[in-house]
């Protein structure tokens, strides 16, 4: 107990009980030691040991050409290349014609609704121009029977 703390206590005239007063205990949570545990050496980047063999291993091993990844579906095969899935198994028509034709579709579709708005605008603008033609044409013949 500190010094301090047993003159408070002996000036109020209580009894010192070391067990109540002792404030010496040291908790762990904010002790002073911090010592981590020291953490287990990385395992290597790759476990396979492809990377190390030469070329002509490496061709024995994988096959003469890598090629792009493929995958089969049902009755359908599908084939990685530029970043997408491209059918194999099209028909007729291969899948980069396929993409292109949708491409080109999506922007027949953007024409096509730009060009339907048009239309809206022109024959807004026609029934327009009507009713105004006939408040004309009934002010002239308000006009010609007086």
């Amino acid at each position: 107990m500190s010094v301090a703390l047993r003159n408070i206590v002996e000036t109020i005239g209580g009894e010192t009980k070391p067990a109540l007063l002792d404030f010496s205990f040291k908790m762990p949570l904010f002790g002073n030691t911090f010592s981590p545990k020291k953490t287990p050496p990385r395992k290597s980047a790759s476990l396979s040991n492809l990377h190390t063999l030469d070329r002509s291993t490496r061709e024995i091993e994988l096959g003469l050409e890598y090629g792009y990844p493929m995958m089969n579906l049902g009755s359908q095969s599908f084939k990685f290349e530029d970043g997408q899935w491209i059918s194999e198994s099209g028909g007729n028509v291969s899948g980069k014609e396929v993409q292109r034709l949708k491409k080109r579709n999506l922007q027949l579709e953007e024409e096509n609704n730009l060009l339907r708005l048009k239309i809206e605008v022109l024959l807004d603008m026609l029934s327009e121009a009507t009713a105004e033609t006939h408040l004309i044409q009934k002010e002239l013949d308000v006009r010609r029977k007086k």
